[in-house]
């Protein structure tokens, strides 16, 4: 379905609803953008240190520990 159109049905719906739903219909909203804020704010803390050369000393630096030194593997 067309953005606009479902735009649209959902504008008419929302007109027949009594006031406190409507609010009800404003906190999810405010909800669900916040989320998609939060997603796209973590995307691109990921996407900064994933590009980062900060860490990049540690390519270099010797394994401390190696599967020899397990008392028990996670199965």
């Amino acid at each position: 379905m067309e953005r606009k159109v479902l735009i649209d049905r959902v504008l008419s719906k929302i007109k027949l609803l009594p006031e406190t739903k409507i609010r009800e219909i404003n906190d999810f909203a405010d909800f669900l953008l916040s989320k998609l804020d939060e997603k796209i704010t973590t995307e691109a803390i990921q996407k900064l240190t994933g590009d980062s050369k900060v860490f990049e000393f540690l390519k270099d630096e010797e394994d401390l520990y190696s599967v020899n030194d397990l008392k028990e593997k996670y199965k």
